[in-house]
């Protein structure tokens, strides 16, 4: 076991601290809003859901669900990344999505599953807010556009999952890790980010050598500085010119999707008569492995 990330008590602006050029700073953590999903909810769906989103931070290489974990949480990610991940027997690992602002961990919460088959692995450090299992029924039985927006993500990410899978078979290396690259710092909405060679290596399914190959050739061209684990884009367009085209055809898909439900949202005639959420009972600890 990695640890425990506890529940914290809901604050109005809870504090992270992170570490920025090697100075460590402290700042508010981003509000739930700044998750895209609940960003699309009209005004009055979103408020009744905010008493009962919890804060939770993000801590790089904590498993937020293992394979057959029981999803008991639905955690909109406000910051940071997550990679759903797929092991074998052999302890060989591939990924198989990723997740930032955009989306969600816990489908199987709504969808009815109960669980998945990829592991839910933090790749950079952020914040989610996390609505119980209990809650999101109760919401999600009113027919409301929680329900319409969660199953369209999901859509996105199947379609994301399949456009990973022939990545990996298709592309080269280079190529993949200039997708990597711009598809998590599309998520970050920055520049820059910080990942081991390791963590690469197990997310790409490829030898750490090769990635260690495929950045040099990068950093010779002068489209990334790359130093440790600190990786900016100096030129992006033509990173993206050099990644595969799967970059563009998610990044496509997910802003049609995004777009899709915030027009959804505001053209939406909402019923003063809403039906009221489950009363919250305890808070529970997230168990990461």
């Amino acid at each position: 076991m990695l640890g425990q990330l506890s529940s914290p008590a809901y604050l109005e602006t809870p504090l992270t601290v992170r570490r920025t050029r090697g100075v460590r700073a402290a700042y508010p953590a981003p509000t739930p809003r700044k998750n895209r999903l609940l960003e699309a909810l009209p005004v009055e769906h979103y408020e009744r859901l905010v008493p009962y989103l919890e804060p939770v931070p993000l801590h790089v290489g904590a498993t937020i669900y293992a394979a057959g974990d029981r999803e008991k949480y639905l955690y909109f990610i406000v910051d940071g990344i997550v990679s759903r991940v797929h092991m074998t027997e052999s302890g060989a690992s591939a990924e198989a999505a990723v997740t930032g602002r955009e989306g969600v961990i816990g489908i199987a919460a709504f969808l009815g599953g109960e669980s998945t088959q990829t592991n839910a692995r933090v790749v950079t450090a952020g914040y989610a807010y996390r609505l119980p299992r209990n809650v999101l029924k109760s919401e999600m039985a009113t027919g409301g556009p929680l329900l319409h927006i969660l199953l369209r993500y999901t859509q996105t990410l199947i379609a994301q999952c399949g456009q990973m899978a022939a990545c990996n078979l298709h592309h080269s290396i280079e190529q993949r890790l200039c997708r990597w690259i711009l598809a998590s710092l599309y998520r970050l909405s920055s520049s820059e980010m910080t990942i081991t060679h390791a963590q690469l290596s197990d997310l790409l399914g490829v030898r750490r050598e090769g990635v260690s190959e495929a950045y040099g050739r990068l950093q010779e061209m002068g489209l990334i500085n790359h130093r440790r684990s600190h990786v900016e884009v100096v030129r992006h367009r033509q990173l993206e010119l050099l990644a595969c085209e799967c970059y563009v055809i998610e990044k496509r898909e997910l802003e049609r999707s995004l777009n899709a439900d915030a027009a959804r949202a505001h053209n939406m005639h909402v019923s003063p008569h809403v039906m009221p959420l489950v009363r919250r009972g305890n808070r529970d600890s997230v168990m990461v492995n």
